[in-house]
């Protein structure tokens, strides 16, 4: 068995780091061939985006792969250890680079973490072309990066893990590292193992390298769920606000509010906040709730969670926590309906496996003498010219009439919407 001196003292993740797209497990609808990133780097030219995913789902890898594959200078910063200053610098170096025909790339971790002052810094370098952009965010860029910096570069969205992604990356592990390959590991009970690291292949494979590190001394390893629960204990073993438990406790979360129990929320709520949660992060996902979840049941609770968002984003923590706790007690407590998100649910469904039919004439919109001479928009009703301000038409292509995907509850509002589409739509019997 190895010693204590061959013990390796940099991570696993970062040992088994991949090279090039070959050895890069999931995220083919960019890096396959042909796709977006591969292109750009089998052609050397490298445009300015933005990396957005979960942790662990190769951000930091594809762009260490761009700076052993391009031709350019490369400089990696994080946004939580750098600045202004440090910025400058890179882009005085990138001046110079134009000016003998080279380019360089400047690859900034957690760009979110970045302030507005220290992103606007970078928009008129990225422009000129001065250094290529490449960013890495867990946050949603709409949010978190401002409009002029995002009008600049591409987006690009990394999928979570899947289970056969984060299988390959045990095997690649096991196959290529040298200490892992060198242990006699029998058994992995890889099921719990991807459970615990919450899809994280870096909480993973830190993981798996501490258990074997555990038990190093044996001449069999298994890696059995009781070990794995007794290294995590061991080593203290916490997870960031990326990990496994922030997505289980945002889950308990919005599961309670779902439920109408406005208690389990706020103790979700509390726990999120003890741990650092970003109060921000809990207000975008109350503002999807009002819709997906309240909907028109209690429309107000949209315009609640929108007022929250703003207020937080205003005054902070711990002030902050209030306007949370006002916004999660009214949503828990109202009335629940879920009828919107299903009808757009259903409504996509239909687009993506239909013909996209011919749009009928009278509701197409007639701006010239040709487009009327083509009856667009010919006996088009007009809904005000009519009692009540409604006239039963179709508005649906012909194939399509009479479709329902907007089926109102019973509860809170919606059931007022629901005798009044009722009572407009007798001829087709909808609602």
């Amino acid at each position: 068995m190895p010693s204590a001196k061959q013990i390796p003292q940099t991570p696993l993740a970062e040992r088994i780091r991949p090279k090039s797209l070959e050895d890069f497990q999931g995220q083919s609808h960019l890096v396959a061939a042909g796709k977006p990133i591969s292109q750009m780097i089998s052609s050397d030219a490298i445009q300015p985006f933005i990396l957005w995913g979960p942790p662990g789902t190769g951000k930091t890898t594809i762009a260490q792969i761009i700076s052993e594959q391009t031709g350019a200078e490369f400089f990696k910063i994080n946004a939580v250890a750098s600045g202004v200053k440090e910025i400058r610098q890179i882009i005085e170096i990138g001046k110079q680079n134009i000016e003998y025909g080279k380019r360089t790339i400047l690859f900034i971790d957690e760009i979110h973490r970045f302030n507005k002052s220290q992103q606007d810094a970078l928009l008129s370098s990225v422009e000129k072309g001065e250094i290529i952009l490449i960013g890495a965010t867990t946050e949603n860029p709409s949010f978190e990066v401002i409009p002029a910096l995002r009008s600049r570069v591409r987006i690009f969205t990394l999928k979570e893990l899947t289970k056969e992604d984060l299988n390959a990356i045990i095997n690649f592990a096991l196959e290529k590292d040298e200490f892992l390959s060198s242990m006699n590991i029998k058994e992995i009970d890889r099921d719990f193992l991807l459970f615990v690291s919450g899809g994280d292949a870096r909480t993973m494979l830190n993981i798996l390298e501490a258990a074997v590190l555990f038990e190093k001394e044996k001449e069999e390893i298994l890696i059995t769920k009781e070990l794995i629960e007794n290294v995590i204990q061991q080593k203290n073993y916490n997870y960031d606000k990326g990990g496994e438990e922030h997505y289980n406790q945002i889950s308990a979360f919005i599961k309670s509010i779902r439920g109408s129990d406005p208690d389990a929320a706020l103790y979700w709520l509390a726990r999120m906040l003890e741990g650092g949660e970003d109060p921000l992060f809990i207000a975008r996902r109350l503002i999807v709730l009002a819709s997906e979840d309240i909907g028109n049941a209690a429309p107000n609770g949209l315009v609640l969670a929108e007022a929250a968002f703003g207020a937080i984003e205003k005054i902070g923590l711990p002030e902050g926590r209030i306007i949370l706790a006002q916004c999660v007690t009214y949503l828990a407590a109202a009335p629940k309906s879920n009828a919107s998100y299903l009808g757009i649910k259903a409504a996509e469904k239909d687009v993506k496996n239909l013909p996209h039919y011919k749009i009928p004439l009278h509701l197409r919109n007639a701006p010239t003498k040709l487009m009327k001479s083509l009856d667009y928009g010919k006996n088009y009703k007009y809904p005000h010219d009519f009692k009540n301000n409604f006239t039963e038409e179709n508005y649906f292509p012909d194939e399509l009439k009479g479709k329902q995907y907007y089926f109102p509850t019973q509860n809170g509002l919606e059931k007022n919407a629901l005798e009044r589409l009722k009572s407009l739509w007798r001829k087709l019997k909808k609602y």
